[in-house]
């Protein structure tokens, strides 16, 4: 990831994934981490249980730099893991803060992951230290840890419900211990991604169970996907099977939309909806919404692509691959000296003068964060002969940052947010400006307008209407 984009774009949350009676299932851990790295690219983190010990390898970078090695692997022996890709939306970028977490209670040992954020962390945290509880990271994922700790129910499933039931906020969680199993767990409102799937061949044994944040780290390991886990769920996996527990009862579904425009893998299947037809359909109204003539459509990779195709094929415009992207910086320019860091979008992205010579181009893009990458994006297109530039975003305008486990900007260093669309057409230098409607995005979702689905998703980070209560944020104080 370079800085450019951290600064520009908003980010991933997390991933998480676990494995239950299955052999070699560090190396499966892995192989799922890398499945799921469009998530987080800071850090990952696997721990195993071998029926006797936990063992645990953690590190800084991309998966494949953290697991490359093979002795790595081999010194993750078990049938269950699980793994952890990170990106810092609480707490930095420190060894102390990768996950998956490992603590020894009284109880026994319990290791635990999660993706997403709790708007209570700072309010449990100070409550936790009064007590005496020492932190040993800067994460809010830790607030979960002590509260298991420090609960009076005797079984580990209670103390996790009991600490479940204190925070507040967005979270998929797993967990491995030794006598329960794996354990999954989704937030009441269901606002972060958890699935279930189920290994080829382990039916007899009760073995062979998956959880994973996104579908497509079931497809890398061959297993097939049983179902999503439900919001406010907590599945226990062991031995005897799968058990169900649903600790808060219905409380409603506000399932992150931005995972269908943005987050989630194009091949990802959630809630049932396929992440990659999804965008073409969001592409396809956005078309008949904000028409304009034009001679090429080009996506703005790698995330505009599903959508510039359903774009391309609404207007009959030919779709071209006009910006480049290349796949290969890695980390080398995490902290780049200021000249790098203006040329930081050719590092990332090339114009194919060849498309773009000469046409009036229309550019499809998920979002507009600060604006700044548009800008530099659109005078590279210009720069390559592009006679017009019209940029057509597959959300609605982004005016208020994320609390529930996406790393967005303060609310006054969004471009919507502070501009009209005029005025953002103008501050990154297009001839046309158009987001999708609010009622738009729904209709490709398979809802009739916003108001029929605004009580199963959560848009917040357009809307402004948090379905989830901002302790931290408005002093509160817990209950």
């Amino acid at each position: 990831m370079t800085l450019l984009e951290s600064s520009n774009r908003p980010h991933e949350e997390c991933g998480v994934f676990g494995i239950w009676g299955v052999p070699e299932a560090a190396a499966l851990t892995a192989l799922g981490l890398h499945a799921l790295q469009h998530r987080g690219q800071e850090s990952a983190g696997i721990v195993s249980f071998d029926g006797k010990e936990f063992h645990q390898h953690r590190g800084l970078g991309l998966v494949g730099e953290v697991f490359a090695d093979s002795a790595v692997i081999a010194s993750l022996p078990g049938q269950a893991a699980i793994g952890h890709n990170r990106y810092a939306t609480t707490g930095g970028m420190h060894l102390r803060n990768v996950q998956p977490f490992y603590a020894d209670y009284a109880f026994g040992g319990l290791a635990v992951a999660h993706n997403g954020n709790l708007t209570n962390a700072a309010t449990l945290r100070r409550a936790l230290v009064g007590r005496g509880c020492i932190f040993q990271s800067t994460t809010d994922t830790e607030v979960f840890v002590h509260l298991i700790a420090i609960s009076l129910y005797s079984s580990i499933v209670d103390r996790l419900i009991d600490a479940a039931k204190q925070v507040k906020g967005a979270y998929s969680l797993i967990a491995l211990m030794p006598d329960n199993g794996l354990i999954g767990m989704r937030d009441p409102l269901g606002v972060r991604p958890l699935v279930l799937g189920r290994m080829p061949g382990h039916e007899e044994n009760n073995g062979g169970w998956v959880l994973a944040s996104e579908t497509c780290a079931l497809d890398i390991i061959g297993a097939q996907y049983v179902r999503d886990i439900e919001p406010g769920e907590m599945v226990i996996i062991n031995n005897k099977g799968l058990e169900s527990i649903r600790p808060f009862g219905d409380l409603g579904h506000r399932f992150c939309v931005f995972e269908y425009i943005y987050f989630a893998r194009p091949d990802s299947v959630l809630e049932g909806k396929s992440v990659y037809d999804s965008r073409t359909l969001i592409g396809a109204e956005l078309a008949r919404e904000s028409a304009v003539e034009a001679d090429v459509i080009v996506p703005v990779p790698d995330s505009g692509v599903p959508s510039a195709i359903g774009y391309a094929k609404e207007s009959n415009i030919p779709f071209e691959l006009g910006i480049i992207r290349n796949h290969y910086i890695g980390r080398t320019f995490i902290e780049p000296t200021d000249q790098i860091r203006h040329l930081g979008v050719k590092m990332k992205h090339s114009a194919n003068r060849a498309i773009l010579e000469g046409k009036r181009v229309i550019l499809v893009d998920d979002s507009i964060v600060r604006g700044t990458t548009s800008r530099k994006i659109v005078d590279m297109v210009r720069a390559a002969g592009a006679t017009e530039v019209h940029m057509r975003i597959t959300s609605p305008p982004t005016k208020h940052p994320c609390f529930y486990g996406i790393d967005t900007p303060d609310e006054n260093k969004l471009l919507a947010a502070t501009h009209t669309i005029e005025e953002m057409k103008n501050a990154i230098g297009v001839d046309s400006l158009a987001f999708i409607s609010f009622d738009g995005l729904y209709r490709a979702l398979d809802y009739k307008s916003r108001d029929e689905a605004q009580h199963r998703f959560c848009d917040a980070c357009f809307s402004g209407d948090y379905p989830i209560s901002l302790v931290d944020k408005e002093g509160k104080l817990v209950q």
